[in-house]
């Protein structure tokens, strides 16, 4: 692909992703039954073309990626098989503090789990909290392993997995 063909299919790209973002606000003002409903499964059709298309397309051409689609772009990610036993949180970190970070990046709907590592990730970067990748990650199954979140898929694997508040 050439520059031209590149910026042609980023605008095209652009204009969807902006489309399906008006699309799930209007969703966001139905009701609480409605919403789980219909934005789940937009959600996950928002995430695919960004996964599948737009992650190549933009790690080609960094240049191209608008600012502000940056933060809503979910970057592949890691496999994780740390188990939260292994984990050890430095002096200043707390569990308590990790699953509120975990918990606060949480909807009632399905997100992809590396998406939800991924904002957790950004947001430590941005309070200059000291929870890495991993550590998140195996928190996220430890929070699935004692029923305080519910997951689709096998954790170990964020790319190929997803996770929701509990009902």
């Amino acid at each position: 692909m050439n520059r031209k063909e590149a910026i042609r299919l980023s605008d095209q790209l652009i204009i969807a992703n902006e489309a399906m973002m008006k699309a799930r606000t209007a969703i966001a003002e139905l009701g609480k039954e409605e919403q789980l409903e219909f934005d789940g499964p937009l959600f996950e059709l928002l995430v695919e073309p960004q996964w599948q298309v737009m992650v190549p397309l933009y790690e080609k051409f960094p240049d191209l990626l608008p600012s502000g689609l940056l933060e809503e772009l979910p970057i592949p990610a890691p496999t994780s098989d740390v188990a939260w036993s292994d984990v050890k949180l430095p002096r200043a970190a707390t569990t308590a503090a990790l699953d509120d970070l975990l918990m606060s990046l949480l909807e009632p709907y399905w997100q992809k789990a590396a998406l939800v590592l991924l904002k957790g990730t950004n947001r430590c970067e941005e309070l200059g909290l000291p929870f890495t990748y991993r550590m998140m990650a195996a928190r996220l199954r430890y929070l699935w392993d004692t029923g305080r979140i519910e997951s689709e898929g096998d954790l170990r694997s964020p790319a190929h997995s997803q996770v929701r508040l509990q009902d």
